[in-house]
């Protein structure tokens, strides 16, 4: 394989997580659930799904 193909590979399978992503926060906002996240100290929280949403630009 190469270093090309490797690179295509890399960005497909990077799309299909951003896609499954926020098909999980949509579908969790639908239900009035939360998600639980790490921030960047380390700290573990529960978040509602609408306001992962809101926050991020990508959705």
């Amino acid at each position: 394989m190469s270093e090309k193909e490797i690179f295509e590979l890399q960005d497909k399978i990077d799309e299909g997580l951003l896609l499954a992503e926020k098909r999980m926060l949509q579908e969790k906002a639908l239900h009035d659930e939360c998600v639980i996240v790490q921030n960047a100290d380390g700290v573990i929280q529960r978040i509602p799904a609408k306001q992962v949403i809101a926050e991020r630009a990508f959705l």
